[in-house]
């Protein structure tokens, strides 16, 4: 990992020491002068009406604190005059709720800390940001001083984990729900069924999961007790069953309720499917009156997703029945037939207490404005749900299973200046979730999907509009993520145990090298180059590969400041250093691959960054002697360019638009 160090220690004498790492940035942050040492006479108190969420809170971060600095606290240790009181007016709601008041105030200066929060929610954000203010240096660690008056910007802040396509047990559920608290997020959205799989049990007709789940599922007890596990750190559960449409698994054990004959079984692809539940039978709404009065009492929230999208209408348009019942009650078309369901199961669920959730084609005037939207569609379908009176949440851009940079999703926002609303429409929006479809996904690398990048969502969730700088997010999202990492999360550890396994060795340091500078092609690409089913494994490099390099960062920062001086020694020794690994590092990948086949599609990969590191060197000289390269060279590298630009093994090079600057700078005429 030699290249990837000389990049990151080039780039990191700009940052300075004092500069704070918090991830979301607070509402308002005022520096002060002095610190609040922490040591072993370090002790925290609870004072007012905080109620046990917050004292548990409390609680597990002293511990997290410890295992940080290595002190062990004493039981007598300050007890009679903590420096760290957390504060509650009131205890707030037992189960989260949206609305529920999340702000609070942090003052912190050299004999104390105190915060303050309205109710325990707000306390438990509080306490995290306590954690993240912790620093050290040769004196010991310590909490600076400041004052913080913070709460969001938005009161729905949301994660969507698809566990339909990709089961993932109730562990790897907890270490998320861990991450999200961290960084202030409220709302676990769980997609529990889908045309792969129905993973919740069902006591009423467990049809459902004994026959769509192949055994994969949550029992009702483990549901209950992550419903607890999320609400003991203020977040909420909100629970989908997706219908009429992307519901195969459903109908494996109710073909009853299909719109056209059975049987069914679990699909293994991926995509948008046929079986559709059929709306015009009575038999559809009994089982599903009693399956959604069943999870309601099993989901305490007051929302219910309802999904709602995708349903292609094949099967409606070809049963003569459907067709005329939907003559007979003068519905014209699929999305009409869609908006009858909808208001049936819009009374199933006021029956019991919730209120519908649903993806974008669920929009409709015959539907109360008691629902609420979510878009995947983008910001213009979000506001004109806005402007027809209904509440929305917004998805798109923060699919995460598009494995796009963190700059994408971060500059991302359910607001925009150009939006056009009112300030009553614009309330309308609640706030939004980033989504983690689990088409290629599992519970070994699904947490190197989501984090750290979440982190930064939940920036924008919660953070003003106008923290937006790009380059100081990525500082302090390095930081997070190793405090995430802390948790239990595994976005940093899964990746060396999967090279690891790749190599078939325990120094996989050449194939890392490269690791550390591909990413997985973008958007719907990996499908489309490589067919990919449900039991298909995700092992592959291309499943160890982070979605957004830091080397190629540190590599396009790196060559940023070459270019601007190419007299800049620093930087030109990094780069040679950098180009030179990626040169000489092709044999010793090839002898890996020579005794890993699995490796083999990675092959050319290795050529890639052999020829890259070689013109790299060749450019940098061309530079630094102000001499023009032979005639041809730029032809023939931009040949070669185009080459490596081919997704291989479905990954791709991120370096590439960089690395293009640098023999245009190369060859330019004048320089």
């Amino acid at each position: 990992m030699k290249t990837t160090l000389a990049l990151l220690v080039a780039c990191a004498a700009a940052i300075p020491a004092s500069a704070h790492t918090l991830m979301p940035v607070p509402r308002t942050l005022q520096p002060a002068s002095g610190r609040l040492t922490i040591d072993k006479g370090f002790a925290a108190a609870v004072d007012g009406a905080c109620d046990g969420r917050a004292r548990d809170a409390l609680a597990r971060a002293l511990a997290r604190l410890s295992d940080q600095t290595g002190i062990e606290w004493t039981e007598s240790a300050g007890a009679a005059s903590p420096r760290l009181t957390v504060r509650c007016d009131e205890a707030g709601s037992a189960m989260p709720s949206l609305g529920d008041d999340e702000s609070y105030v942090l003052d912190v200066d050299a004999q104390h800390a105190a915060l303050h929060a309205k109710t325990s929610t707000g306390a438990i954000r509080g306490v995290e940001t306590v954690l993240q203010l912790v620093e050290g240096d040769r004196a010991g660690y310590f909490l600076p001083a400041l004052h913080i008056d913070d709460a969001p910007r938005f009161p729905w802040r949301g994660l969507l984990i698809d566990v339909g396509r990709h089961f993932m047990p109730a562990e790897v559920i907890k270490r998320n729900l861990d991450g999200m608290a961290a960084v202030k997020l409220n709302v676990l959205h769980l997609h529990l069924t889908e045309d792969q799989g129905f993973r919740v049990e069902t006591r009423k007709f467990p049809k459902l999961y004994q026959d769509g789940s192949d055994g994969l599922y949550y029992t009702q007890d483990q549901i209950r007790e992550l419903v607890a596990y999320a609400a003991a750190r203020a977040i909420r559960i909100v629970p989908e069953f997706d219908m009429p449409g992307h519901a195969t698994s459903w109908l494996v054990g109710h073909p009853e309720i299909a719109s056209a004959p059975g049987p069914y079984k679990i699909e293994r692809h991926w995509g948008i499917f046929d079986p559709t539940m059929d709306p015009t039978r009575e038999e559809t709404y009994r089982i599903l009156d009693g399956f959604l009065g069943e999870m309601a009492a099993l989901f305490p929230d007051p929302y219910m997703h309802i999904g709602g999208d995708e349903n292609n209408g094949k099967q409606w348009a070809a049963n003569p029945q459907i067709q005329a019942f939907m003559k007979q009650h003068g519905l014209k078309d699929a999305h009409a037939l869609q908006a009858h369901f909808n208001q049936r199961l819009s009374k199933i669920l006021t029956k019991y207490h919730k209120q519908m959730v649903g993806w974008d084609e669920i929009l409709h005037p015959d539907l109360p404005q008691t629902i609420v939207i979510q878009s995947w569609r983008g910001q213009k379908s979000l506001a004109e749900a806005a402007r027809q009176g209904y509440r929305g949440l917004l998805s798109s851009g923060w699919y995460l299973d598009l494995v796009h940079p963190t700059r994408d999703h971060y500059l991302v926002d359910p607001l925009p200046p150009d939006m056009g609303l009112t300030p009553e429409q614009a309330a309308r929006v609640l706030g939004g979730e980033a989504a983690m479809w689990a088409e290629f996904v599992g519970p070994q690398t699904i947490d190197s999907r989501v984090w750290p990048r979440l982190a930064a969502i939940a920036e924008r969730l919660w953070s003003p509009a106008d923290v937006r700088d790009v380059e100081d997010m990525y500082r302090r999202l390095d930081a997070e993520s190793v405090r995430l990492e802390s948790l239990g999360l595994q976005h940093e550890t899964a990746q060396p145990v999967m090279l690891r396994r790749l190599a078939g060795s325990l120094h996989p340091g050449p194939l890392a090298t490269l690791a550390s500078l591909v990413e997985p092609v973008k958007n719907y690409r990996r499908p489309q180059l490589r067919p990919a089913t449900q039991m298909m494994p995700l092992s592959r490099l291309v499943d160890a590969a982070r979605p957004d390099s830091r080397a190629a960062r540190a590599f396009a920062r790196t060559l940023d400041a070459f270019l601007g001086d190419p007299a800049h020694e620093r930087e030109r020794q990094a780069l040679v250093a950098t180009f030179t690994a990626w040169r000489d590092v092709r044999p010793a990948i090839d002898v890996t691959i020579d005794r890993a086949p699995a490796l083999e599609e990675v092959r050319p990969l290795a050529a890639d960054l052999a020829d890259m590191g070689a013109v790299g060197i060749e450019a940098v000289t061309y530079l630094t002697n102000r001499t023009a390269p032979p005639e041809g060279w730029k032809d023939r590298v931009t040949a070669r360019l185009a080459e490596a630009a081919k997704p291989k093994a479905e990954l791709e090079w991120p370096a590439l638009p960089a690395f293009r600057k640098l023999v245009d700078a190369a060859a330019a005429p004048a320089r």
